[in-house]
């Protein structure tokens, strides 16, 4: 078992990564003392490892609530919901909560935790490579709202992270290809040597060997802390960690959260903020051709979906967090490994990336 501390002082926590971590009732016997526990997981989810981790909490008897699976449901109806259970169990605030399940999962638990009686404990038990490598860590919290994703949420660090490898045996293709788009996302904005090694190693990746799935997520992992050590509320260098995500939302939000994952919005995303670099003067066409063909061979989409024909992506891109001060902000490449965030790029530059993505080139 690897173990990562994430660095933030009084809220510093353990990623813990291994296989069949969710068995291991000595790891839960440390990280869990109350006898208050509810575990958060969906429909998907409950039938595959829920039954694994009462076993292993059998001491503790934890209840659980499981959600509807998908991210339409991520929204305060559902963590009402939560909070209604809680509320009837007479859950005090030494409760701790556990998310098992993937990003919505993580981020309506993580959330819920960080309102019910203004805060208590919970653990992540990731069952996604991309919740595992990325929104599992850092204590971001949230659900959507009509009018925008992620707009009402809180910041609040779990106790442990669990990353369980052999969960993701049960994981989709697709499912495990829109995780990898967040681990390659680490090599690009802050280590040109992980992008390297996944050059070399993404065939083996594609067949979840044990010990290169397990390489991958700690580096993903440890990038991600450092990340967030430095600027735990994204007033700076934590925004990196969204390359390709405001291309990736308006991707989102103009299919409404349906026909793709958010990994694969963020693949395209990464690419076109990519192709907006060598616009830019940046990287040169052969580091974008590298990326692209990377992106492929990890199974993810180069070009945006003829469903968005007609969306106007510009505008979409509009409604987004990482908009201040009427300017859009983004995050684009300077080279592969280093990132940086800017406001000023020439809008044309945006039009034509957008231009090229809708027409099927990629």
């Amino acid at each position: 078992m690897k173990e990562i501390l994430v660095n933030l002082g009084p809220r510093s926590y353990p990623i813990f990564i291994g296989n069949d971590l969710i068995s291991s009732t000595d790891l839960f016997g440390k990280l869990v003392n109350s006898g208050q526990v509810m575990i958060v997981t969906d429909s998907n989810v409950e039938k595959l490892y829920l039954p694994k981790l009462q076993t292993t909490l059998k001491d503790i008897g934890a209840k659980s609530h499981v959600i509807p699976a998908g991210e339409t449901y991520k929204n305060l109806e559902t963590m009402n919901s939560i909070i209604s259970d809680l509320l009837k169990n007479r859950y005090a605030r030494t409760s701790c909560l556990i998310a098992l399940g993937g990003g919505v999962v993580g981020d309506i638990t993580g959330f819920t935790a960080a309102c019910y009686q203004r805060g208590v404990r919970f653990l992540q038990i990731p069952t996604t490579l991309l919740a595992q490598v990325d929104s599992s860590v850092g204590g971001k919290t949230a659900v959507n709202h009509v009018l925008g994703k992620n707009m009402i949420g809180a910041f609040h660090q779990p106790s442990a992270v669990i990353a369980d490898v052999s969960v993701l045996n049960t994981l989709s293709a697709r499912e495990f290809s829109a995780g990898l788009a967040e681990v390659i996302k680490y090599g690009l904005i802050r280590d040109r040597e992980f992008f390297e090694w996944l050059e070399k190693n993404i065939d083996k990746l594609m067949l979840k060997d044990t010990d290169t799935l397990e390489f991958a997520i700690a580096r993903s992992c440890t990038n991600k802390a450092i990340v967030v050590e430095q600027d735990e509320t994204e007033t700076g260098v934590r925004a990196t960690l969204n390359l390709g995500h405001t291309f990736g939302h308006a991707i989102e939000t103009g299919l409404n959260y349906k026909l793709w994952l958010h990994g694969e919005a963020v693949g395209t995303g990464m690419l076109m903020a990519a192709y907006m670099s060598m616009l830019n003067g940046w990287i040169n066409s052969h580091t974008y051709e590298r990326i692209k063909l990377l992106l492929v061979r990890a199974g993810l989409p180069v070009q945006m979906p003829a469903e968005l024909q007609h969306a106007d992506i510009r505008d979409l891109m509009s409604v987004d967090k990482k908009v201040s001060h009427g300017r859009l902000k983004l995050i684009l490449l300077k080279e592969i490994g280093e990132a940086i965030i800017t406001d000023t790029f020439p809008e044309q530059y945006l039009r034509v990336t957008i231009q090229h993505f809708h027409h099927g080139h990629g």
